[in-house]
């Protein structure tokens, strides 16, 4: 008998999850709250469990974060109090630190020459270290994530110029940073040297500078796209206007290659590629590499599969359409539910359309199986709408190692694709076939070198050295966690086996 990995939270998404969207505007005149929220608005999809937004008047910083979605945590009092010319902003999904309002951002410091705000996406792999030198210099953390072990490093750096104090807090992490970090009267983005979370630089009025995480927010505030941030750049823009530094040395380009399959907005563009276009692409390939000639239709598991079986269609020239439909509205709930509400997870998010599946093949497109406990809800969910077969298509390779730079998707002891074979996968889920499209065919999809990108969660190939004794746990700097090691279920802590380094 083969046993499914089982998650250990309340987890309905199949998908893996990232950490989180940053937003940055230097707009001095300009309502830069009310373009902060619109900005992060159209980054939600990175994360939904807080928001919050920084705004400096020149004289001090002002903060408002809550749990929450943005349209939850903003109102137009709230955005009346928030004047000032620069702001940064911040939606989070947590991958170090617990769903608590403490761990919110953006994190505000006080440094001995002025207040600063900063706010992150990514996460690094030297977290504990660094956090323990601080401590024994007499820094006092409030939070649990290592957001905080960034800005806590720059303001005690912070000693004559910030941009030299930002240079030298870079030289010290190790993982993966995309930041947007402000002053009284400054704001500054940079990437880490690898570049493995995105972030991008946007124009208004040509004297006013945009940072995004992705283009899909400097399009909602009508930001002109300039370009983005090279990994280990540091941008500064100030009254002068906008400046560039090579902080740290290049490492090499290698973005994370689940931006182009799932995390990033498909009208967002990453490398000048439309993600959209992309996805489509990836549909292509997948059904050169796993056709289905008998199937009926094409179905996607939407939103973010809907390109991917567009372009299975076209190529295979068997007809798309819609055989689920997705509840829009359901984000994430801070209403835990019960065992039953959990059993029907899946049916809650995604309703079937029983006369457009009954009696006929089905192509199911999806975008990845990191559990699998999801998909196998969806292929009977199908099943009992009244599909005669189910043939599971993915438009990503299987996901067989760990992530430690920023994506909350599993423990390797969860990975279903770790310990079985693809027919084991089909077996657990119940499909009638399985495909999953092969790391050659996503790169031939994108039409760039795969050293490009960070690709390690499907071949295992690290572009950064993990240390060894790294915890997979979100709760890795919990103030109890040594004292609870014992108490914690076995999946939440994993020792990480050697990973291997990738060398060009």
């Amino acid at each position: 008998m083969i046993n499914m990995p089982q998650p250990s939270g309340y987890a309905w998404s199949e998908s893996p999850k990232e950490e989180c969207g940053i937003f940055g505007i230097y707009a001095p005149g300009e309502e830069v709250a009310r373009i902060a929220y619109f900005g992060l608005f159209a980054l939600q999809h990175r994360g939904q469990e807080s928001a919050g937004i920084a705004v400096s008047d020149g004289d001090r910083i002002l903060l408002h974060k809550e749990m929450g979605l943005v349209t939850q945590v903003f109102d137009e009092d709230v955005l009346q109090y928030l004047r000032g010319g620069i702001a940064i902003g911040h939606t989070r999904y947590s991958t170090t630190g617990s769903s608590i309002i403490r761990n919110a951002q953006p994190l505000f410091c006080t440094s001995s020459i002025g207040d600063i705000a900063v706010a992150h996406n990514g996460n690094l792999v030297n977290t504990a270290s660094l956090r323990d030198e601080l401590q024994k210099e007499g820094v006092i953390f409030e939070t649990t994530n290592d957001s905080e072990v960034i800005a806590r490093m720059i303001a005690h750096y912070h000693k004559s110029s910030i941009e030299q104090a930002v240079v030298k807090c870079m030289e010290r992490l190790h993982g993966a940073y995309s930041l947007v970090i402000m002053t009284k009267d400054k704001l500054i983005g940079v990437r880490d040297p690898h570049g493995i979370r995105p972030l991008c630089i946007g124009r208004i009025n040509n004297n006013h500078y945009v940072l995004a995480s992705e283009t899909c927010a400097l399009n909602v505030v009508g930001a002109h796209f300039e370009r983005e941030v090279e990994p280990g750049e540091m941008v500064v823009v100030d009254s002068l206007g906008m400046r560039e530094t090579q902080a740290v040395p290049l490492a090499r380009h290698a973005t994370c290659l689940f931006e182009f399959i799932y995390f990033a907005r498909p009208d967002s563009q990453i490398y000048g590629k439309t993600l959209h276009d992309a996805r489509r692409r990836m549909g292509h390939e997948l059904a050169k590499e796993h056709p289905c000639p008998n199937a009926h239709l094409v179905i996607p598991i939407p939103d973010s599969a809907t390109p991917a079986a567009l372009g299975f269609s076209e190529v295979s020239r068997i007809p798309y359409g819609e055989g689920v439909v997705k509840n829009r509205y359901i984000q994430r709930t801070f209403i835990q539910p019960d065992q039953r509400m959990r059993d029907l997870g899946a049916r809650m998010k995604y309703t079937p359309l029983k006369e457009t599946l009954a009696g006929k093949r089905i192509v199911m497109v999806d975008d990845s199986i990191v559990r699998g406990t999801t998909t196998g809800k969806l292929v009977r969910m199908l099943f009992e709408a009244g599909a005669l077969e189910v043939h599971v298509r993915i438009s990503a390779p299987p996901v067989c190692h760990p992530c430690y730079y920023g994506i909350d998707m599993a423990n390797q002891n969860e990975l279903v694709a770790a310990s079985h074979s693809v027919e084991e996968i089909r077996r657990l889920i119940g499909a009638t076939s399985l495909g999953f499209l092969s790391l050659e065919g996503v790169v031939r999809a994108i039409g760039l070198n795969k050293d490009k990108f960070c690709r390690a969660c499907f071949d295992g190939k690290y572009p950064l050295r993990v240390p060894r004794d790294v915890k997979v746990t979100k709760l890795a700097l919990e103030p109890m966690a040594a004292n609870a090691r014992n108490d914690m279920d076995t999946e939440d802590i994993l020792e990480v086996p050697e990973p291997i380094l990738e060398t060009l």
